[in-house]
């Protein structure tokens, strides 16, 4: 079971390293969201994949490593999370000292993300909410008369008003 431990250590070690390699890449889409520069988003949204791709190999890693502990331990049908298995290593302190540590880390630095990605979607609604208000509003003024008032002719009214190019944006 030592080897396995160890194994577990190893894929966590490597997992909290890229969680903490995309806090700055978080951290620098914040800003770019604010300059508007959908060049460099889709730049670092490509960066943030290549993240993305590696943690999701390790998390396979370690769920497959945590079910062999699982069958080590004649635990198959119990869930077996980080948390109860470091209760479980009462005689390795060594080891259960290095997950409890990469534990801390690994929640520290996804706290960090959830809330600087959190923040960063406020911003894209924010966005988005702005360009529907702006074309709505552009739709509005090309859709609407030149004149507003009214006359005894008001019934035979005919609108000049080309409308080509615009869209409705909801539909």
């Amino acid at each position: 079971m030592a080897g396995l431990i160890d194994e577990l250590i190893d894929v966590l070690k490597e997992e909290c390293e890229t969680y903490k390699g995309l806090i700055p890449i978080a951290r620098e889409k914040t800003q770019i969201i604010v300059e508007n520069d959908t060049e460099t988003l889709q730049s670092i949204t490509a960066k943030e994949q290549k993240a993305i791709d590696k943690i999701t190999s390790l998390e396979n890693k370690r769920v497959r490593i945590m079910d062999d502990i699982k069958t080590v331990l004649g635990k198959k049908d119990e869930e077996l999370n980080l948390g109860t298995l470091i209760n479980l290593l009462d005689r390795q302190e060594e080891e259960k000292l290095a997950l409890s540590k990469l534990h801390d880390k690994l929640k520290e630095a996804i706290s960090i993300l959830v809330e600087t990605n959190n923040r960063n979607k406020v911003l894209i609604q924010q966005s988005l909410e702005m360009i529907e208000f702006n074309m709505n509003y552009l739709q509005s003024t090309r859709m609407s008369p030149g004149n507003n008032t009214y006359t005894k002719n008001a019934s035979q009214f005919s609108e000049n008003n080309s409308q080509t190019g615009m869209f409705d944006a909801k539909q």
